[in-house]
């Protein structure tokens, strides 16, 4: 059974797997994220619950966001990453420095086109 979260999202993206990115996808993703600030700070509380649920909100609005892993944050962003992908369904497109650059597809209305994968190149 599912985990239940508080606030207006019932069922956790758990449910949700992330999906392996492309190169081409990954430099899509990574140049559509060249201008995002960061829309949620890791801080001294680390992976809690409250982090959890205000990541899995902004990617439910976005789609497409920048965490940014604070100085006192007791995580190390190999653990956010892999955090974001087995417990939120995000694909991690990019870490760099302090952020992590996070995609997971809106399950109803995606806003996000990213190439297919497997496009083979002219002349292959």
């Amino acid at each position: 059974m599912p985990r239940l979260l508080n606030g207006p999202h019932t069922v956790a993206a758990s449910t949700r797997l992330a999906i392996a990115l492309t190169g081409k996808q990954q430099r899509h993703l990574r140049a559509l994220a060249h201008d995002l600030a960061a829309v949620v700070q890791v801080g001294k509380q680390g992976w809690s619950d409250g982090v959890r649920a205000e990541i899995d909100q902004a990617l439910d609005v976005h789609e497409l966001i920048k965490i940014r892993l604070g100085g006192e944050a007791p995580l190390e962003l190999t653990e956010l990453a892999e955090n974001l992908e087995k417990q939120l369904g995000a694909s991690v497109a990019q870490v760099i420095g302090r952020l992590v650059v996070a995609y997971r597809r809106h399950p109803k209305t995606p806003r996000i086109v990213l190439p297919r994968a497997g496009a083979a190149k002219k002349g292959d």
